[in-house]
């Protein structure tokens, strides 16, 4: 489960922790810093509460995929987060 932050995102806005980056490929390659891709999955962290008529569907601990290059990177008590919003997000896993 995501650790609890003390930030709260507006409207349709909602706060995901990346993923870790692939370290190897399935045949045991192991994939130097230089050639690693963004990571398209992660775990919701905070969700505002909506628009007006349109609540947000995700909520935090939510697993997401979401598009290679959606979002605004942000760093909160260390951490590396990634705010966008909810259209920004593909799929719930």
């Amino acid at each position: 489960m995501a650790k609890k932050i003390n930030v709260t995102p507006l409207h349709d806005r909602v706060i995901v922790k990346p993923a870790a980056a692939e370290e190897k490929t399935a045949g045991g390659i192991i994939i130097p810093d230089t050639a690693k891709e963004k990571p398209q999955r992660g775990t919701v962290v905070a969700a505002g509460p909506g628009k007006k008529d349109e609540p947000v569907s995700v909520k935090s601990g939510d697993t997401v995929l979401y598009g290679k290059y959606a979002g605004t990177e942000i760093t909160i008590e260390g951490a590396d987060y990634l705010i966008m919003r909810e259209s920004d997000i593909l799929a719930i896993i």
